[in-house]
């Protein structure tokens, strides 16, 4: 019989032989009853830095003569195992007259084009920006001091944002396609440990081989991918999608197209908004990047235990207030790099970014401010501009060669004219400089920055270290719009367009913009059978 066990919890550094044993004590069995133990989660808990453990959840299995001694009277945290209803593809019933085009290259498109063609439909992924390979060279190229591509860098190109992140697929979404996007990242390169890791990452370098190997499933099984493509207009007859347009005239012809743009597809935002298509502003944030020692953090976190190779760098994960608005931190990046994540001339972005090992000296994270469509006036495009406006401010006070501006925290905190960095050396690329941050950052976001520096110091030892080091402008968080669609998915005032992920407004993540994505395929094979 086939069973489930959770809260098994034994020290960080005991060897998983132990669940066996844990799980025998627990139904007051002889060990050798147990057999295929397989942990299917594991969750740390590192409250008591005395004693950090993780905490398990095992499926196993016992014989029917010792199943019959307990019926059904198993303790609390053993129940029998669900069985996994095996995914049923329901196909509708009219012929797929031309192809499905899904419009974006990261997580929303790659699986919702990966799922249409593993099942015979007819695809055309576009992307405007370039295959990972040639990507990588120009994102490294452009952090070396190289110009700006506006189509090829973190933001554009083969596997979205996420690819140069630290690839965090922790979601708090419940839907059962979660666990089939885990299933299909291990498919196509990811480490097998993701499937039951409680706070699983890739790593922008396992990233990299995944995506590309995405890519290549869906041509193998018959898709077809187009980089270097931009959507520039959509076709329609009788309010429903009949054709894409790209770079500017060439149409292609389609019955659906599948919109899993990046959020910083502000070009094509504009040009959705000129044909009709409704987009509303929704809440985001802004504000910098904070870099600390990762050693600092790992001793906060975990105590005498800091630097145990079973334990890795340590994360965390803050929230405080500012007045009414809410101060957090963002996609931490424990032992990692703050990246330049500009997309379009004379703008200064960052973000996040780790490879697996997270084994650099430094952890960053975005320290953030939300921001209401209300406080700019709440038109379509307020959020947007928005954004706009604080990376050509955080260019000019660089010095407008695409240098980040920079201060530590003390010297931000006392008002002071910024000084050299001192014991953390900020990972910016091409680099970083001293500057007055209020320069550029709106006095809200000045004031939440602060605020929440002070409350984190109180939360985390060391986070409000003197030394530590902000780097403007953290403005990506979110999509600062949303894409409206109605009940079945589709854009409300065009049918056949099927906004998703997180560029659409619709997901904060890797997993959730993947699972956006396969719902908007799902709802295709609904309606058209494949050939």
């Amino acid at each position: 019989m086939k069973l489930t066990a959770s809260n098994l919890s034994m020290p960080f550094n005991a060897d998983e032989s132990t669940l066996r044993l844990l799980i025998a004590a627990e139904l007051r069995l002889p060990a050798e009853s147990v057999t295929n133990v397989r942990p299917v989660r594991r969750s740390l808990d590192a409250r008591d830095k005395n004693d950090i453990r993780f905490i398990y959840t095992a499926s196993f299995e016992i014989g029917d003569r010792d199943y019959s001694k307990y019926g059904s009277r198993f303790p609390k945290s053993v129940v029998k195992a669900a069985e996994r209803p095996a995914p049923a593809d329901l196909f509708g019933d009219i012929p797929q007259p031309a192809p499905f085009v899904v419009v974006g290259a990261g997580p929303a498109g790659l699986f919702a084009a990966l799922t249409l063609a593993e099942r015979g439909y007819k695809v055309v992924m576009i992307e405007r920006g370039r295959p990972i390979e040639e990507r990588r060279k120009s994102v490294e190229g452009f952090w070396a001091g190289a110009g700006l591509d506006p189509e090829s860098n973190i933001m554009f190109g083969e596997g979205g944002a996420g690819t140069f992140s630290d690839g965090k697929l922790t979601t708090r979404i419940k839907d059962p396609r979660a666990e089939l996007v885990m299933e299909g990242l291990v498919r196509y390169g990811a480490p097998e440990k993701i499937k039951i890791e409680a706070k699983p990452h890739l790593g922008t370098d396992v990233l990299r081989t995944v995506v590309g190997n995405m890519r290549r499933a869906i041509e193998e099984k018959g898709g077809e991918v187009r980089f270097g493509t931009k959507l520039t207009g959509i076709r329609s007859e009788n309010g429903s999608v009949t054709a894409a347009v790209v770079n500017g005239g060439e149409v292609i012809p389609c019955c659906a197209i599948v919109l899993a743009l990046g959020q910083a597809a502000r070009d094509t935002y504009r040009m959705l908004d000129g044909i009709g298509v409704e987009i509303a502003a929704k809440p985001f944030a802004v504000g910098v990047r904070i870099e600390h020692p990762q050693s600092l953090i790992d001793r906060a976190q975990f105590g005498r235990w800091a630097g145990h190779p079973r334990l890795g760098a340590a994360e965390y994960r803050l929230t405080g207030r500012s007045g009414t608005r809410g101060v957090y931190t963002f996609c931490m990046c424990p032992g990692g790099f703050v990246v330049a994540s500009s997309s379009g001339e004379g703008e200064v972005v960052t973000n996040g970014m780790s490879y697996s090992a997270r084994d650099a000296e430094n952890a960053n994270s975005g320290l953030i401010v939300q921001v209401n469509p209300k406080d700019l006036g709440g038109a379509p495009f307020c959020g947007l501009e928005f954004q706009e406006k604080l990376e050509r401010a955080a260019f000019r006070l660089g010095g407008g060669d695409y240098s980040a501006p920079a201060e530590r925290v003390v010297d931000f905190l006392n008002g002071d004219k910024p000084q050299p960095f001192t014991s953390v050396t900020p990972t910016y690329r091409p680099q970083a400089v001293p500057r007055d941050l209020r320069k550029c950052l709106p006095g809200t976001v000045s004031r939440g920055v602060a605020d929440g520096i002070r409350a984190f110091g109180r939360q985390l030892r060391g986070f409000d270290m003197e030394e530590a080091v902000l780097t403007a402008v953290e403005s990506r968080t979110s999509s600062p719009v949303r894409i409206l669609r109605d009940d079945n998915g589709e854009a409300t005032r065009l049918k056949g367009l099927y906004p998703v992920g997180e560029g659409a407004g619709y997901a904060g993540g890797i997993v959730s913009a993947a699972v956006d994505g396969m719902r908007a395929a799902e709802r295709l094979m609904g309606v058209y059978k494949p050939e």
